[in-house]
């Protein structure tokens, strides 16, 4: 099998692979703001006389500060804490399931599985890189073209680490 028959397959698989990265790429730019997330109201009973610090690490909430605290009623951003009974209510946001699983394919580590996908998926870029380089004659001015354009390519991520 040639160069440009691989190329050119793996290619087209990649295409969908790819649109599906993009996605979730501009989807974790906004993983700070509450774009793309959606509210979830939650009642609990946890236990009573938490302080503030113990609270927010119970619900995952991370610099929970109240608002207000009478003694019983314990006010923060997200909801109230009853110091006395420990009813809780709040609201927390978070991406619909659907887009969440889509984002975590950029964030797997080694201890999950689709960390092989990201290998995968990094190792086949790279060939579909490399590869391109042969697609072309070396005298010809598509490919010296392509050097140029490689080129900026590799100063603009540079100029983009450093600003």
């Amino acid at each position: 099998m040639s160069f440009r028959i691989l190329h050119r397959y793996l290619g087209y698989f990649l295409a969908g692979i790819m649109m599906v990265y993009a996605l979730s790429g501009i989807t974790l730019i906004f993983r700070k703001t509450d774009t793309f997330k959606v509210s979830i109201d939650k009642e609990l009973v946890l236990e009573p006389g938490l302080d503030a610090t113990a609270l927010g690490e119970t619900l995952s909430i991370r610099n929970l500060t109240p608002r207000d605290n009478d003694g019983t009623m314990m006010v923060f951003e997200q909801g109230v804490y009853n110091t006395i009974t420990g009813e809780t209510k709040y609201t927390t946001k978070k991406l619909p399931t659907w887009l969440d699983n889509l984002t975590h394919l950029h964030k797997a580590t080694t201890e999950d599985p689709l960390y092989y996908f990201n290998i995968f998926f990094g190792l086949a870029l790279l060939f579909m890189a490399v590869s391109s380089f042969f697609m072309f004659a070396k005298s010809s001015l598509i490919f010296k073209k392509g050097l140029w354009f490689t080129l900026g390519g590799i100063i603009l991520v540079i100029i983009m680490l450093y600003v």
